[in-house]
């Protein structure tokens, strides 16, 4: 009898036990494991949307999930330009980690065809969760590299970084897509090529009547070869914005083109349809789909249905279209009864595009209060995202955090509630979101965040913990032109050195806490503190650069950002890239 009651003794202390460890996990983080929906615009400005303060551009599902879930107001992403911020987002890293940089103004990758890409040594939030028994997705935009040594060794392919399925633009949608005159390289390299073919027609020209009048004793060889080296570059020149079509602007599903080039009309029902069916084939889950738009990068390819039907022009046409592509995605999320078990994030992988203007209209986007916009480093409309997060039953509605984060810190968040373990074997610069969200925490575990424009720290912030302010160091900014704008009208983005850079000593003071617009640089006459405040930042910038790896090659440089013949994706005979569209027998 003493044996039996020992015996129940036993069992309900363990069912104790077992219950209140339930408990402790249950106030930490979910019962059970989510799927995730992650949403990122593309080129948006904060100010683009209704949550953040835009009453003209409608946005009523990009809102709503505001209001179902959790807004972030500083939200910043880890560079102001695509490439090295998605890097960033994907493995939780300050793009300088993972040598997704560069220092010659190459500032993303700037050809499908280039060995540059995120190293397959980096580790991204898919490839943990996929171990971990997730079917992990990627519709959309990538701009992450494709191949290393051939055309099809996909080296840094979507695939190769733990997603289980691809579909979309292994590249990024850009002006020279559809051969506008907002055009990222096709104008530029066009004006080279024709200075070169002017000096080669000169060369001929003088070889030809040197040859004739006998003052140059040479044969008519060189002439020759001179001129079709010339014939060539004119070519090349005449044809270049076909050239770029063919080979930048095409689709892949997994390893294998399906479209080149796009067909524009087709791309947006494509990606929708892409979406619903991963959706239908993984809702028994665990599933993990990043959807990565092509909206609302220039040249704003948007649908009849859209066009004329805002009060901004083809920009604001673009955004009301993306905002209807969220509305449909989260539809079918309801119609697969997935919404009550899906975490959904919505965001923009950096601030939107001052100087896209052309002919007085503007076709960038509108950052709000904040001052600059993509490709500025340090300013916050570059950086400051919008951030939300929805999981209906989990995450309290409307709840609206101030405190600093970063996309980075989504790679921990993810991570962790789908039951995998952040690297412990490299440095991880995102910070777990989950407390802070479910307000168990009030404070931000960010203390500093560094603000790079390539290779060089531009502005830091600090979070001061005791008293809660929130300060930006500015140790360099852009020149505007013309004197007295907000933008570097007249060039694609600011740069990030050289004489159209300048370097501030002492640096510029904000207290982004009563300031977040930048707009009064605080003083050592104005700020008591300033002093003290400026020297903190600067010991933790010179910490945190010292403690980078000096090995780390630039992916974006100048020898891995060079366009290769042999790297070309080209679905048939190279130069003649073209493939039949899916499901078009035409």
């Amino acid at each position: 009898m003493l044996r039996l009651d020992r015996f129940w003794t036993c069992v309900a202390v363990a069912l104790a036990v077992s219950l209140s460890l339930k408990m402790c996990t249950c106030s930490d983080g979910p019962g059970s494991r989510p799927n995730f929906l992650l949403l990122m615009a593309d080129d948006l400005g904060i100010g683009d949307v209704g949550c953040y303060g835009n009453g003209t551009i409608r946005t009523p599902n990009i809102d709503r999930l505001a209001e179902e879930g959790v807004k972030l107001t500083q939200h910043i992403a880890a560079a102001s330009v695509c490439t090295p911020s998605r890097a960033a987002f994907l493995t939780g890293r300050y793009p300088v980690r993972s040598g997704m940089i560069s220092c010659n103004g190459y500032r993303v990758l700037q050809w499908t065809g280039v060995p540059g890409g995120l190293p397959p040594s980096e580790i991204t939030f898919a490839k943990i969760l996929q171990e971990k028994g997730y079917t992990t997705g990627l519709i959309g935009k990538w701009h992450l590299g494709l191949n290393c040594k051939s055309s099809s060794d996909h080296c840094h392919h979507p695939l190769n970084h733990g997603f289980n399925h691809f579909y979309g633009m292994p590249f990024s949608l850009m002006g020279d897509c559809h051969q506008w005159e907002l055009s990222e390289r096709r104008v530029g390299l066009q004006h080279k090529l024709t200075f070169c073919f002017q000096i080669l027609a000169f060369a001929v020209v003088t070889l030809a009547a040197g040859r004739l009048t006998h003052l140059l004793p040479v044969s008519w060889t060189p002439a020759i070869l001179v001129a079709m080296l010339a014939t060539t570059v004119f070519s090349i020149s005449y044809f270049l914005g076909d050239l770029l079509v063919h080979a930048d602007c095409f689709l892949m599903r997994n390893h294998d083109i399906t479209e080149q080039p796009m067909r524009f009309e087709r791309t947006t029902p494509l990606l929708l349809k892409e979406v619903s069916s991963f959706l239908k084939r993984t809702k028994h889950g665990p599933f993990l789909l990043f959807v990565s738009f092509l909206h609302v990068h220039t040249p704003l390819v948007t649908t009849k249905d859209f066009l004329g039907k805002s009060r901004h022009g083809l920009y604001g046409d673009n955004v009301e279209e993306m905002d209807w592509m969220v509305g449909q995605i989260l539809g079918k999320l309801e119609e697969e009864g997935l919404t009550s078990s899906t975490l959904v994030y919505f965001t923009s992988d950096h601030g939107g595009s001052l100087e896209s203007q052309l002919g007085g209209h503007q076709y960038g986007g509108w950052n709000g209060i904040y001052k600059g916009g993509k490709g500025m480093g340090g300013w916050e409309g570059g950086i400051r995202v919008p951030g939300l997060f929805r999981w209906p039953g989990v995450l309290p509605a409307g709840r609206v955090i101030h405190e600093p984060t970063s996309l980075m810190d989504v790679f921990p968040t993810v991570v962790q509630l789908g039951g995998g373990e952040v690297p412990q074997d490299r440095a991880i610069d995102g910070r777990d979101l989950w407390p802070l969200l479910v307000g168990t925490a009030r404070r931000s575990e960010h203390e500093f965040l560094f603000h790079y424009c390539e290779y060089l720290v531009h502005a830091a912030r600090w979070h001061q913990r005791d008293g809660g302010r929130v300060w930006k160091v500015h140790y360099m900014t852009p020149v505007f032109q013309p004197e007295g704008a907000g933008a570097c009208y007249g060039r694609g983005v600011c740069p990030c050195f050289g004489e159209n850079v300048t370097q501030h000593d002492p640096p510029l003071l904000f207290d982004l806490t009563r300031d977040p617009a930048e707009r009064h640089v605080l003083t050592p006459d104005t700020e008591p503190a300033f002093y003290a405040v400026v020297a903190r930042v600067q010991r933790e910038v010179d910490r945190h650069r010292q403690g980078l790896s000096p090995s780390v090659f630039q992916q974006m440089g100048s020898y891995l950002n060079t366009w290769r013949p042999w790297l070309q994706p080209c679905c048939g005979t190279f130069p003649l890239c073209w493939c039949q569209p899916e499901d078009d027998p035409q």
